[in-house]
This record gives structure tokens, sequence and C-alpha cells, in this order.
């Protein structure tokens, strides 16, 4: 295992202490909720009561009027109408929203997905080709289209309008839209900037129920692709983005459409269903369909509601995610041999690796992988048609895209941001842009940014941990980026000589600190088990589960590090 550091957060104590005189809960929890900027018992209120009336109002979003203007005119002609989206989770589920609420009111309803390896992504020309074959004026797109400055211009001389509603940092040249729906753009005062694709299209939703006079179930039945959306695109589990979150949730766990209903039931997930379920386990079956195949099959499960059909669409996403997984396996295998079979690029600053018969659906992820072994910036490539095509990913703290950016002499093309980036290159240029990238990152990275980190919420005692603090951190769910599931760190732990290993990988942890004994799990931590076997006092590092057996409940560990007290 990769040695981590650990980086233990502090919190204003006078805040903390004014919120937990005011919650009159555990001051570490009062603690952990300053960090994440919640000190008021206003703010606390919201937290752990969020309402559908923290939503904002959509028509403080810009060319909100605009849009709606235009949608409604389009119904009142008689329009052909296209809903495009992207081919992942965020535009697969934002093309099923808008096209179930527009099909309701308006059969003349199109949708199109491109294909991820013959168009690329956001707006194609194919897909502009296809309105025209097909006879629409009007295209909404979701979940892309801000940067599409060209394609939609063209579209505009052949008298197709389009609606743009995409979360991405739009460029200074915006296209030529009849409405941009981006919280990020210049000069829009919408309150929250962070919501994913699928949540600005969901705001569309609303406003044009609103002005139709269509009840709330209009667009609140769409909550559960939303949050589907969000644990998929990664996006902060703050404000808006939380409360549709929390309550796509509760809509997934009382009364999901078809297709969420199955991929749950596929996933084997018992209830409740959290976010963390979404992300792990429904959104790598949706995503499968647009690595492995075609994308479109992801809208046709969220769009259909006959349970047999929702079924045979599923069944089709779990084979493609069976094909992700060997080819993401297989790979994954082949690459660290790679890395362990040759001495110099064991002691680089960068994982580059090229093999033409590696399937472009998983470079991303066997990049992901390869981090988790060697902890540096890495890509995959692989041949895509007559060039070389890859995946970058980073690790903490180090600007991916400038690296890249850094060795665009060696590129056809690139794209990305801070922690993830795309490239294509031609196959003379992979030794140079290799030897290049390695060059650039070893004279720019920080050597902290190639130790992986550990965020430490909070140190507690075992004395601590109660079945009140347990129910009170539940209460904090959704977790996500910006609202993390805690970690915890306890000193001076020691093992009760019950400790042992499971199936030869993991550690079932007997541990106990001043009396109080506690049971854990320590995933593929095996190759330490001898460091309890020390009988020296341990420091552990943990988040909290709970266990039910014979009717009793019982926290339990479900440790992330450990090592022996200094």
């Amino acid at each position: 295992m990769i040695q981590k550091r650990w980086n233990i957060l502090k919190a204003d104590q006078p805040k903390a202490q004014a919120l937990q005189q005011a919650l009159q809960i555990n001051e570490t929890l009062c603690e952990i909720l300053v960090q994440r900027d919640i000190s008021t018992y206003e703010q606390a209120f919201r937290f752990f009561r969020p309402s559908l009336s923290h939503l904002h109002d959509p028509w403080l979003m810009k060319d909100m009027e605009k849009a709606v203007a235009r949608i409604l005119r389009a119904i009142g002609k008689q329009e052909r109408i296209l809903v495009f989206g992207d081919y992942d989770v965020d535009g697969t589920t934002s093309v099923a929203c808008m096209y179930r609420f527009l099909f309701k009111l308006h059969k003349a309803v199109e949708f199109y997905i491109p294909h991820r390896y013959k168009e690329g992504y956001g707006v194609s020309r194919e897909g502009i080709q296809f309105a025209k074959s097909t006879g629409c004026s009007l295209v909404i797109s979701l979940d892309c289209g801000i940067k599409s400055v060209e394609l939609i211009r063209e579209a505009a001389d052949m008298g197709i309008d389009f609606i743009v509603c995409d979360h991405h940092l739009p460029d200074p040249e915006l296209p030529a839209a009849v409405a941009i729906l981006n919280p990020k753009q210049p000069d829009c005062e919408y309150p929250y900037k962070e919501l994913c694709g699928c949540g600005v299209g969901f705001k569309l939703i609303q406003a044009l129920s609103q002005k139709l006079n269509l009840p709330e179930e209009a667009y609140m039945g769409y909550l559960d692709l939303v949050a589907t959306a969000i644990a998929a695109d990664i996006v902060p589990l703050t404000g808006e983005n939380r409360t549709l979150a929390y309550f796509g949730l509760q809509q997934i766990n009382s009364h999901p459409s078809a297709g969420i209903k199955v991929l749950v039931a596929q996933g084997k997930l018992t209830s409740p269903v959290l976010l963390s379920n979404l992300v792990f386990v429904v959104a790598p079956r949706i995503n499968a369909a647009g690595r492995m195949d075609d994308a479109r099959k992801a809208v046709q499960l969220f769009i259909e509601e006959d349970p047999e059909k929702a079924q045979h669409y599923a069944e089709e996403l779990q084979n493609n995610n069976t094909d992700r997984k060997e080819a993401d396996f297989s790979i994954t295998a082949e690459a660290l041999a790679l890395i362990q079979g040759d001495p110099v690029m064991l002691q680089r600053k960068t994982t580059v690796l090229f093999q033409e018969h590696w399937h472009k659906g998983v470079v991303g992820i066997v990049a992901s992988r390869l981090i988790e072994n060697y902890y540096r910036p890495t890509i995959i490539l692989t041949k895509s048609g007559e060039v070389i095509a890859g995946s970058a990913r980073s690790v903490n703290g180090f600007n991916l895209y400038e690296a890249i950016h850094a060795c665009r002499e060696h590129l056809l093309g690139y794209g990305g941001h801070f922690a993830a980036a795309g490239m294509t290159l031609l196959p003379d240029q992979v030794a140079a842009f290799s030897s290049k990238f390695e060059e650039v990152v070893a004279a720019t990275i920080a050597p902290e940014s190639l130790v992986p980190e550990i965020i430490i919420d909070a140190v507690v005692s075992f004395a601590d941990l109660k079945l009140s603090f347990y129910n009170i951190l539940c209460q904090m769910e959704p977790f996500g980026p910006c609202n993390t599931r805690p970690v915890f760190l306890s000193r001076g732990v020691f093992n009760t000589g019950n400790s042992k290993l499971v199936k030869e990988q993991h550690i079932r942890f007997v541990v106990k600190q001043n009396h109080i004994t506690i049971t854990g799990i320590g995933f593929n931590m095996a190759s330490r088990f001898h460091l309890l076997e020390q009988n020296h006092p341990i420091d552990i590092v943990y988040t909290l589960d709970l266990n039910e057996w014979n009717g009793e409940k019982y926290l339990q560990l479900k440790v992330i590090d450990f090592r022996l007290s200094e």
C-alpha cells in the first residue's frame, strides 16, 4: 500500500462552541459543520431540514424568459423539436427528463445522443444534420453547447434555432443561440452556480411548468433522474444541489421511474439507496452504454414506462457494463505489468502508457486505477482510427491541463481541466510526448502532490462514538463533494488480540481505547497486519458504519488507514 499523509482539519473554535450552544449536540459534530461553512442555527436548520421551498426561482436564470417563449412558440406552431445531449449520465438523464416533459405537451419531439467515438463530445455536425433531415427547427442542447460556437452558427444558417442548457465554464465568445441557460455565464444572476447539466434542464422544465400553470408534480417527478446526474457528475453537494439530491433520493426510495427502479434492482441495492450507491452502482451501468456501444439505449431506458421493456434496456446496459469491467480489469493488469517490468518507469514522476489494442472506452478508468497503485499524473493512450487518443488523470493539487498545454507541440488536439483531460496525437509523436510530459511534470510538481492525502475531519475518542452521534451523522446525508462522509482519527488504540485476517486480503479489527472495544473492517490491508501484532498502540483513521446482528445495533469502523502511535 502507498504510504499516505494525514491532513487533520481545524475548525474555528469560538464558532464551533457558539454553534454547540445553539444546537446542543456533540461539539465534534459542530466543528465539522463549521468546517463546512455552517456556523449559525439558521444555516444548520436549512442543512439538516432540506425543503423544496429552498429551490431558487428558475426565472432568475439569464435568458429563461427567452427559452420558455421560444419553446412555447415551437409548441404553438407545431414545430419539430430535437433534444440533444451528451453520452454520459448527466447528458442522458438531461435528455430523458426534457424529452419526457415535452412529449406530454407536444408529440413532435425527437432526441439525439452523439456517438462517443464517431462524433466526440458536444454538439456534433451529424446531430445538426439529423435535425435538418427530420425537420427540426429548434434544438435544445443539454449538458453541452456552450463551446459550440461554429456549429450553432452553421445551424442558424440552416434555419435551426438553439437553446443551450449547459453548466461548463463558457469561453469569451458565446454561441449565437436564441437563449443560453448557464449559471456560470457572465451577467447571470442565478444564485447557485454549481448545477449539473440535468439540474439546468430541470430549472427550464420548472419554468415551463409554472408558465403553463401545471401542478408541481409536472416537474418534481424528474428528481430521481436529477439526483442520479448530481451523483455521477461529481458536482458540489451544497445549496440547491443538496436539496435536489435529498428529494431525488426520497423519490428513488419510494416511487422511482421505471428505468431507475430496474437499475436499483439490478444492482441488488437495499433500501435506503444512498447517493454513494448511485455513484458506484447505478452510474457505471449508465455510462457503460456510451463507453462500450451507444448511449441512446440509456435514454430509451429512462423514457420507457413499461417495466418489461425497461428491463430489456437495463439488461443491455448490464451487458455493456460487464464488457466494461472485463476490459477495465484486463487493461489495468497489463498496464501494471508494463510499469513493474520497467525499472526506468518505476522511477518516473508520471505514467504514460500506450497499447493500440486497448479499448478507448475505459482508458480514463484505467488511468484512475493506476493512480491507486502509483500516485502520479497518468495518461493512457490507445489507437483510434489513424490517430492515438488518450485520457489523463491528475493527483491532488497538480494542474494537469497546464502540463498537457506545455506539451502541445506534440499534440493534434487536447481539452480538459485541472484534474482530467483528453488528447489526440500522431503515432510518431507518442515517445516525444511521453518524454516531454515527464520533463514538464518533474520540473513543476510539488513533492507533496506525489503522496496521497487523507483528509481527517476530527480527532475523537471511542467514548464519543454513541448511536446518538451516528444518528446525527446520518442526517448529514447525502454525502458528496464539499459534504463528504466525515473521517475520524482515534489515537492510542490497542489491538485486543482478536483482530484477524479475512480471506487473506482484509483485516477484521477488534480494538480498544480506555476499556471501550469496537470492531471494524479494513479492506486490502492484509500486508500491514504485522503492525497490529506488535502489541504497540496504533492511531486509526476510519468512517463510521452501523451493524445489526440479532436485533441489536452497534457501531463499527470502516478503517481507511492506521499506523503505530508515536
